[in-house]
């Protein structure tokens, strides 16, 4: 490296050295939590055994991954995962946007302020939490949906042993707890809106719902974008915690999922190499279909993750 460059560099961190020093907080997590784990997908090529180390485990090549493709429990597994995540893709994630836009129109700073503390608050209830409300509303013995249909006369529904029912009632727990959460970012993107684009459109005649799908979806696009592309870096993780928690024997066809099969092979069977090349799979198709998406962005002229 050049000398000039060098001093260029060495300035810059002196002169920057209390910015450096505000984000090491999150570079040392990133690299303790995130990066140096990595090392251990080493054991999906492996028989690893915990008395032998991961130095000395028998290598095995793809022998799991071939064995987990030749499983005929992935294409149950691909089917569930891929349709709640297609689920929540379609229905969970435009809403925080509609409902961003929505707040943005309310005039009254106080009234605003309240609707997103309600909004907010369910996403800080765990999963466990959420379950046991579902329980309690929709248990066919002493739910209180199911008591008021029989009180008016109707029968009982089976909502939580019902296949056909479970997809959606995971969409529907997401939605409720973290649709008001997801606002945040599209609210701070919306506030940096330049307001004479506003003014303008109103010169121009255009009501309320005019200016937010011509001024304020376009200003916000970028935003909008990045978003999705993180989001499908994400489409093979549904949830451990809350399919966990709302899976019985009734409904397992159709919601057992990648994440309680590498629990259920990894933890309670004690099969870790398998169930790391389970994780790894899913890592791999998440990271192509992110480097995909931004791809696809950048030639369409916008900016993508990266």
């Amino acid at each position: 490296m050049p000398v000039s460059r060098w001093k260029h560099r060495r300035n810059g961190f002196k002169r920057d050295k209390f910015l450096y020093l505000l984000i090491a907080p999150g570079v040392l997590f990133f690299v303790i939590f995130k990066y140096i784990p990595m090392w251990g997908v080493v054991i999906a090529f492996q028989n690893y055994s915990p008395f032998m180390g991961v130095m000395d485990s028998p290598w095995v090549g793809f022998d799991h991954f071939v064995r987990f493709f030749s499983n005929q429990d992935f294409y149950l597994l691909f089917r569930n995962t891929m349709a709640i995540s297609l689920l929540n893709l379609v229905f969970f994630f435009p809403l925080p946007i509609l409902l961003s836009l929505l707040l943005n129109e309310l005039r009254s700073e106080v009234y605003k302020k309240w609707i997103q503390s309600v909004v907010y608050m369910p996403h800080f209830l765990s999963w466990v939490i959420i379950a046991g409300i579902t329980f309690l509303l929709l248990s066919q013995s002493s739910g209180i949906i199911n008591k008021m249909f029989v009180s008016l006369g109707f029968a009982k529904y089976d909502f939580l042993t019902n296949e056909n029912n479970f997809w959606l009632l995971l969409t529907i727990q997401n939605i409720w707890k973290e649709a008001g959460w997801g606002t945040i970012i599209f609210l701070a993107a919306i506030a940096g809106v330049d307001p004479q684009q506003y003014e303008a459109a109103k010169m121009d005649g255009a009501n309320r719902l005019r200016q937010a799908w011509h001024v304020t979806l376009p200003a916000i696009r970028s935003v909008i974008i990045i978003l999705f592309i993180l989001k499908l870096g994400h489409i093979m993780d549904v949830g451990f915690e809350q399919v966990f928690l709302m899976m019985n024997g009734a409904v397992s066809d159709v919601a057992d999922v990648f994440e309680t099969y590498v629990y259920r092979t990894g933890i309670q069977q004690g099969q870790f190499s398998f169930s790391t090349a389970v994780g790894l799979f899913k890592s791999l198709v998440g990271l192509l279909l992110v480097i995909g998406a931004n791809k696809i962005a950048k030639r369409f002229g916008e900016e993508g993750v990266y």
